[in-house]
């Protein structure tokens, strides 16, 4: 299975920001013919005040980025993973971080709400309250994609190696990981932290990233980009340059059953007390 990866600079102007999805979908499927394509983190709405994230937000089903998507899911008979989206929470005063993922016939087959939460200060001082804005979910998701297993994280969830072998228990052969990571962590952590998972769930690892600047306020805040594709080995097979663009490599099966042959560690794993 090809599989391609479109990496954004997204900012606040969703209008902006679905037309460059779109277009680099678009090229994917004339330039790469891929299986299966996914988004980064936030495609369609990154940065803005809290009242600007809410009025970009939609109710899903439904909503402007969710239909494109599905849409083109559906015209090039193609699995997309639609990074994340801003969703609605009825009821709430907070978003949720949500990615959806189409199968070729336009079908959702996947919905899943980001769990943890960045609530940080960074290392140069920038700080982060995601859960001020956003609702975490709860949930540990995967879908078929024709006989592979995608597991589904978002971002900051990669620091949680619980998450992922929750997925890997589940038997996932991907993790789709959309991602913003910050310029400031990215750089030291993004790329090891990205083999760590692969290596851990014998799986490949798929993060479409963010790059570039937006604003936050009055704030520029910046994106490490590096998307990224680590086989069940830990070896990066494909990585993007700088600036918006595409990266696609192949999931190969045989590679799987190879690594889970040479290391069992899914039948050596033992349950401890705690």
């Amino acid at each position: 299975m090809k599989v391609t990866l479109v990496q954004m600079n997204s900012v606040g102007d969703k209008a902006l920001n679905l037309a460059n999805a779109r277009a680099l979908i678009e090229r994917a499927v004339v330039q790469e013919r891929p299986d299966w394509i996914c988004l980064p983190e936030v495609f369609d709405f990154i940065g803005g005040s809290r009242a600007e994230k809410m009025a970009a937000a939609e109710e899903l089903p439904g909503g402007p980025a969710y239909e494109m998507c599905q849409a083109l899911a559906r015209e090039h008979k193609v699995f997309i993973h639609a990074g994340s989206i801003l969703e609605k929470a009825p009821g709430e005063e907070r978003l949720h971080n949500t990615s959806v993922a189409f199968n070729r016939e336009g079908e959702e087959v996947a919905r899943y709400r980001k769990i943890h939460m960045f609530d940080i200060t960074a290392p140069d001082g920038a700080k982060y309250h995601e859960s001020a804005a956003f609702k975490p979910g709860d949930s540990v998701v995967t879908y078929d994609c024709e006989g592979l297993t995608v597991g589904c994280a978002i971002c900051y969830d990669l620091r949680f190696s619980y998450l992922f072998q929750a997925l890997a228990d589940k038997g996932v052969d991907i993790v789709a990981l959309p991602a913003a990571f910050t310029l400031v962590t990215g750089k030291d952590h993004w790329e090891v932290l990205c083999r760590a998972r692969a290596i851990e769930m014998q799986a490949y690892l798929c993060a479409p990233a963010q790059t570039g600047a937006h604003k936050a306020g009055h704030e520029t805040r910046f994106t490490y980009g590096n998307s990224l594709i680590a086989d069940p080995w830990g070896h990066v097979v494909a990585k993007a340059s700088e600036g918006p663009g595409l990266v696609s490599s192949y999931v190969d099966v045989d590679r799987i059953r190879k690594v889970r042959a040479m290391i069992p560690v899914a039948q050596h794993k033992v349950k401890l007390a705690v």
